[in-house]
């Protein structure tokens, strides 16, 4: 993870600090900005940012503003950070495209571990490895995804969703071992998650969204019916 870009986004000074100095041990190359604004123009002026750690409540656009602004040109990785216990901000986070999100206060090691991980996987397709099931063509390592000939644009973690599901095409998965496998950490929460994300997958798919059928009680499968 050595040089990796950060920009780390949030109005309180300290909390930033606390964020870059767990970062620069690790060697990750660190930017901060402390209102939405500064991190929209950083963000354009810096190509080559792998991951940005995201406040929700800031001055001038706050962090959902500043996501969805990202969103409409960029797939970087994202963490969303809210001093809410809020499942609504959580859901609308996951439905603009953020790829997690963690509650203040919160663990530096804990937080460290979620941007390894993420990070992780967002480089796992380095491999030249194309998935063709039914009319979705998935290509790992331009990381693009056609559906019935159409390019789909998917958030990084609709992306490894889509990815792992056509990996186990035809199994039976429960939310459990999804979250283990897509997330990469234990994960104490609920299944809407999950759900969240498959849905805005689904609608993203269009009809080839019938392939992730929904298993109730348990999870999910992807299917695709031999006529296809």
């Amino acid at each position: 993870m050595d040089g990796i870009k950060v920009l780390v986004v949030d109005d309180e000074a300290r909390m930033r600090k606390l964020v870059k100095d767990f970062l620069v041990r690790e060697d990750y190359v660190v930017i901060e900005a402390s209102d939405g604004e500064e991190a929209i123009n950083i963000f354009y002026e810096n190509s080559d940012i792998g991951l940005i750690i995201l406040d929700v409540m800031m001055p001038k656009m706050d962090g959902f503003q500043v996501l969805k602004e990202i969103r409409a040109s960029s797939q970087v990785p994202v963490i969303m950070l809210t001093a809410k216990d809020s499942e609504r901000d959580e859901l609308d986070g996951f439905d603009l495209g953020a790829d997690e999100f963690i509650s203040k206060p919160f663990s530096p090691k804990i937080l460290m571990a979620r941007v390894e991980a993420l990070l992780r996987r967002s480089g796992k397709g380095q491999e030249e490895e194309i998935l063709e099931m039914g009319k979705i063509k998935l290509d790992k390592m331009a990381h693009e995804v056609v559906a019935g000939g159409n390019r789909v644009e998917l958030s990084f973690k609709e992306f490894e969703l889509l990815t792992y599901f056509m990996e186990n095409r035809g199994i039976a998965l429960s939310r459990e071992k999804i979250l283990s496998a897509v997330w990469d950490y234990d994960y104490f929460g609920d299944a809407r998650t999950i759900d969240t994300h498959v849905k805005k997958l689904r609608s993203k798919l269009g009809e080839y969204g019938s392939y992730i059928h929904t298993i109730w009680g348990m999870g999910y499968k992807f299917e695709v019916e031999d006529a296809e």
